[in-house]
C-alpha cells in the first residue's frame, strides 16, 4: 500500500455550550452546572493513501461531517492531530494555514449555499488561485474557462451568477472551484445528496472521470450505501463519533462484520420479485451529550452481552481479512447472538 497522504490520529471533538444568564443564576442557587458538552468525535484514527477514495458512512449525527471539517481545517480537534504527508496541519498557524487551504479542498452538500450569490461564477473560481498566487492575472481567466469545460460546462458560463444554474450545474461549479486550487485532497460532504437521482449519477460519473484523469485522493462522506460502493476503495463505518468498522469496499459489502454495519445493510430497501427483507434499525441513536458506557451500539444491538455494556471495544483486525472492527464478538466476547443482520 502507498504511504498515507492523510493521517488522522486519535482525534476527539467536543462542543461545549455555556449556560445563559438566567441559567447561571439558577446554577448558583442550585449548586449545579447546566453547561453541556457534545462528544461529536471520540478517538478517531484512520489514513488515506495517495490516489485512494475513502468513504465515511453512518446515520445522521454520527460525526462524519465534523470529521470532514476537521480534515479540511474548518474545525480544530479538541485532542489528537491531522497529518498531511506526515506533517501536522490541524493546529497550524501562519504559512501552514495557507498551505493547508490550498492542499485540502471541501465540496459541500448544498452548492447554492456554498457559492456567493453576488459573485459571477468565474470570479468565484478565480478567487482562490488569485489570492494564493497560483496563477498570474493573465492566466486566471483562461484557467477558469478550462476548468468549467473540464467539469462539463461552457467557458462562457463564467460571466453568469449562481442563481442562473441548476443544482447539478452549481455542484459542477463547486467542483471546478475546488480543483482550481490544485488540491492534494478533496473532502466531499454529501456532495450529491441534495440533487435529483438522475443528476446524482451525472455528478458521480464526472467525479469518477476526474479521479482517473487527475489521480484524485478524496474522503467521500455519504449516507447512501449504493453510492459509496460505486465510488470508494475503502469504507469507514461511524457510529456516535467512533469508527466501528474499516474495510475495503469489496469486503465490507460481501462480509460486513459489525452488527451495526449489518443492520445498515438490512435497513436498505431492495427491489426484487419476492417479499422485501427490509429491517429498520430498532431504537434511537443515544445522545452525544451523554453517550452510553461500553459499546455505544449496545442499546440497539440484538447481539449485545454483559461485556458490551461496560467495556469499550477497540478496533482490531478480523482474522483472515483486511477488515478492522470494534466489536467484542471479534475477540471472543460474550455477546449473545439473538438475531441476524446479514446483508
Amino acid at each position: 500500500m502507498k504511504e498515507p497522504l492523510l493521517t488522522v490520529e486519535g482525534v476527539h471533538k467536543r462542543f461545549s455550550r455555556k449556560p445563559g444568564l438566567v441559567m447561571r443564576g439558577i446554577d448558583r442557587l442550585s449548586g449545579k452546572s447546566s453547561g453541556s458538552t457534545v462528544h461529536a468525535l471520540s478517538d478517531v484514527t484512520l489514513s488515506v493513501a495517495a490516489g485512494e477514495v475513502l468513504g465515511l458512512v453512518g446515520e445522521s449525527g454520527c460525526g462524519k461531517s465534523t470529521l470532514g471539517r476537521i480534515i479540511s481545517g474548518i474545525y480544530t480537534p479538541s485532542d489528537g492531530r491531522v497529518l498531511l504527508d506526515g506533517a501536522p496541519v490541524a493546529h497550524a498557524r501562519g504559512n501552514n494555514v495557507e498551505k493547508l487551504t490550498t492542499r485540502v479542498q471541501m465540496i459541500h452538500q448544498d452548492p447554492f449555499a456554498s457559492l456567493n450569490p453576488r459573485m459571477k461564477v468565474g470570479e468565484t473560481i478565480a478567487e482562490g488561485p488569485r489570492v494564493h498566487k497560483l496563477a498570474s492575472a493573465g492566466d486566471v481567466r483562461k484557467r477558469v474557462r478550462d476548468l468549467l469545460q473540464q467539469v462539463g460546462l461552457e467557458g462562457a458560463y463564467a460571466d453568469r451568477l449562481p442563481h442562473q444554474f441548476s443544482g447539478g450545474q452549481r455542484q459542477r461549479i463547486a467542483i471546478a472551484r475546488a480543483l482550481a486550487m490544485e488540491p492534494d485532497l478533496l473532502v466531499l460532504d454529501e456532495a450529491v445528496a441534495s440533487l435529483d437521482v438522475s443528476i446524482q449519477a451525472q455528478v458521480l460519473n464526472l467525479f469518477m472521470e476526474l479521479r482517473r484523469k487527475l489521480d484524485l485522493t478524496a474522503v467521500f462522506i455519504s449516507h447512501d450505501l449504493s453510492v459509496v460502493r460505486h465510488v470508494c476503495d475503502r469504507v469507514a463505518i461511524m457510529y456516535l463519533g467512533r469508527i466501528v468498522e474499516l474495510a475495503s469496499a469489496r469486503e465490507l459489502y460481501e462480509k460486513p462484520q459489525h452488527p451495526y454495519t449489518k443492520a445498515l445493510f438490512a435497513s436498505v430497501p431492495t427491489l426484487g420479485t419476492g417479499r422485501a427483507a427490509f429491517q429498520p434499525i430498532k431504537g434511537e441513536i443515544p445522545s452525544p451529550l451523554d453517550p452510553p458506557k461500553g459499546c455505544a451500539f449496545h442499546p440497539r444491538c440484538p447481539m449485545a452481552g454483559p461485556r458490551c455494556k461496560v467495556e469499550l471495544p477497540l478496533l482490531k483486525p478480523v482474522t483472515g481479512m483486511a477488515t478492522t472492527v470494534a466489536c467484542h464478538l471479534n475477540d471472543g466476547g460474550t455477546g449473545i447472538k439473538t438475531g441476524s443482520h446479514a446483508a
